[in-house]
């Protein structure tokens, strides 16, 4: 898998993933306890990940809809 995504927001990873969805492409959000843990004040980010295959078309998702992607 590769890290597509980064974000201490999570209506970005959201929308992010409802995007490769609707892309038919699958996702994984990865640290989402350890935002948890944190008590919601955004200091850990999420990450999304992606099957390597899969990365071209969803970098090309997140550019079209101009998705900050954190990196």
């Amino acid at each position: 898998m590769k890290e597509l995504l980064r974000s201490t927001d999570p209506t970005i990873i959201a929308f992010a993933s409802a995007l490769l969805e609707g892309e038919d492409i699958d996702c994984f959000q990865m640290d989402v306890n350890m935002s948890i843990l944190e008590g919601g004040i955004g200091i850990f980010p999420r990450r999304l990940m992606v099957r390597e295959a899969d990365y071209d078309a969803a970098l090309r998702a997140m550019k079209d809809n101009d998705i900050d992607l954190g990196k």
